[in-house]
């Protein structure tokens, strides 16, 4: 049964396109059955890997892969993402077009600045606000999925629900990672009634390692939204069953109504492109700040060798740093929604502002205090910051066609704000908000509004090489590290020549704008200590190895003139990649 989409009903003048709320058929598929280079899938979860690959052997394209992945995550990686949050889609179709999709969540229409302060005007503690419904944004990945199948979908949109379907009805296992997630995350993974009946047993112990899960409300929802389309979600048992939730949190209840779902849209936006030694990156815009911070990043970067310094020198980690530090500053203070906020990307792209701040970047020494700079079309605001958090999940697809999907997905911090929903969690990404509305009397751009998307570091990226060809597909989990490990894989793979694999097990550093530069543990920056605070860096904390999730997937040229597709998982988590 084909379903009723929604369809873009008009350009805005930045090229960017809504979704709104409005029906029409999709168009009958029709499926080649040659295979030329054999597709691939790289996931944090290798049942969700499989599930997309499945999708290519149907004869499937990237964005079908893509959505079939992300279905069958909100199964087995629960605490991550899935359709209870939102996501950012980066596609490069066979003729080497890119386009962007915005499925942020959004604050519901009542929403105002003071959302997140206490009665006595200050901003109330983080982890007060997550669980409940105050947190909760309008989930956007339904309305995504929907306009990525109707673009550039092959497959029936019934097609993509298949695998995430059998994993919920017919059970799956409980791995090492959920497990933990499940035991360090109580305060949301067991917040509802639901989440402690899904995965937490009578002695309220969470549910152990192998043991297999059944969830028949998901299988029976995801079979409704199957039959249905995403207006399922968005109207109708679901929809209410939601505002039902937050509404009626027993922490932290919010006015959502009916209304913020009924009219949420999903956006394609103008894609965010800069260049490096000859390639070209493309990213996700504002409301993300990752495509901007990580283009940011390496354009200051570019005329350091890090070729020659290699990823054993303390020097060529000082410069990433470095540089990284000055693309946060210019990130918290103007990257937010465009649709609130004018934000400067141009200026921020600028190759004449960037080789001003690259100026600022030594080899020798560290800049003991950063801030934003002042470029082109910049407004006034003040700076705002965020939480880190680990609740996001990136994949990549790429099918025979040469499509390329890269997209990242999250519910923010592990199992969101802990409210399920016909056995899914709902985000509480409202938490990437600034939570003060305004500093020194000057409005902070990534503020609490009503029908506002938040800030993301979501980073999902696309790399071409000078050859015109997809070189890498890239996206990273983590809150404000995402754009840290995105780049730190980009520069690995370009600069140090090594394997998506081996870019992305490499140790990560993430430096926002302050002075203290964060260094994984277990790993050979954790032994650079000394010499990063030899070259001035006086404010070095160790975070724990293992807290990292990246995927990716690469164009392997080979010697017979062809090539094939190789997949990045990081060894950190339990990814894998997935050939068709």
């Amino acid at each position: 049964m084909r379903f009723k989409s929604i369809l873009a009903a008009a350009f805005a003048l930045t090229g960017c396109a809504t979704l709104p709320p409005m029906a029409i058929t999709m168009p009958q598929r029709t499926v080649a059955s040659t295979i030329a280079v054999p597709g691939m899938v790289s996931a944090a979860d290798p049942r969700a890997a499989e599930a997309g690959a499945s999708i290519l052997r149907q004869g499937g394209s990237a964005a079908d892969a893509a959505i079939a992945t992300m279905l069958a995550l909100t199964v087995v990686e629960p605490q991550s993402s899935g359709i209870g949050g939102g996501s950012y889609l980066v596609f490069r179709d066979a003729k080497g077009v890119i386009e962007t999709y915005d499925s942020r969540e959004v604050a519901p229409h009542a929403a105002t600045g003071s959302w997140f302060l206490g009665p006595d005007g200050k901003p109330r503690a983080f982890e007060d606000v997550v669980p409940g419904g105050t947190s909760v944004g309008v989930p956007g990945n339904m309305r995504m999925a929907a306009r990525a199948s109707h673009d550039h979908g092959r497959l029936e949109w019934k097609a993509l629900f298949q695998p995430a379907i059998a994993l919920a009805r017919d059970g799956y296992v409980v791995t090492p990672r959920l497990h933990g997630a499940l035991a360090e995350e109580r305060s949301t993974a067991g917040f509802s009634a639901g989440g402690r009946a899904l995965f937490y047993g009578a002695d309220g112990q969470p549910l152990g390692v192998g043991t297999r899960v059944f969830n028949p409300a998901l299988a029976a929802f995801l079979t409704e939204l199957a039959d249905r389309g995403p207006d399922a979600f968005y109207v109708g048992p679901n929809a209410n069953g939601i505002v039902a939730a937050v509404r009626g949190a027993s922490h932290n209840p919010s006015p959502m109504d009916a209304g913020d779902l009924a009219s949420y849209s999903a956006k394609k936006r103008a894609p965010v492109c800069g260049s490096y030694r000859g390639y070209s990156l493309c990213g996700m815009g504002p409301s993300s700040s990752g495509g901007v911070a990580v283009i940011q990043t390496l354009a200051m970067l570019e005329r350091f060798d890090l070729r020659a310094l290699g990823p054993r020198s303390p020097v060529a980690w000082h410069l990433i740093t470095e540089s990284m530090r000055l693309a946060y500053a210019d990130r918290d203070k103007y990257l937010a929604d465009p649709d609130f906020v004018s934000v400067p990307v141009a200026g921020l792209l600028d190759p004449a502002y960037l080789a001003e701040r690259s100026k600022l970047i030594s080899p020798t020494t560290t800049n003991a205090i950063v801030v934003a700079g002042n470029p082109a079309g910049a407004p006034k605001t003040a700076l705002g910051v965020e939480a880190v958090e680990h609740g996001t999940s990136s994949f990549a697809a790429a099918d025979t066609m040469g499509n390329v999907a890269s997209i990242t997905s999250t519910i923010e911090s592990g199992f969101g704000s802990g409210l399920m929903v016909n056995g899914y969690y709902l985000n509480n990404e409202l938490t990437d908000f600034s939570f003060a509305p305004s500093v020194d009397g000057v409005a902070v751009a990534n503020r609490v509004e009503g029908g506002k998307r938040p800030r993301s570091s979501m980073s999902p990226m696309i790399v071409t090489g000078p050859d015109g060809r997809v070189r890498l597909a890239v996206g990273a989990a983590g809150g404000p590290t995402i754009p840290a490990q995105v780049l730190k894989a980009i520069i690995g793979v370009i600069d140090w020549q090594l394997s998506a694999q081996e870019a992305i097990a490499q140790p990560v550093i993430f430096a926002p704008s302050g002075p203290t530069v964060y260094v994984e543990g277990d790993t050979p920056l954790e032994a650079m200590i000394p010499a990063l605070t030899a070259l001035g860096h006086r404010d070095i904390k160790v975070r724990p190895h293992g807290t990292f999730k990246a995927n990716a997937i690469e164009w392997v040229a080979g010697s017979d003139g062809r090539g094939r597709w190789a997949g990045g998982a990081d060894p950190r988590s339990e990814g894998v990649a997935v050939s068709q």
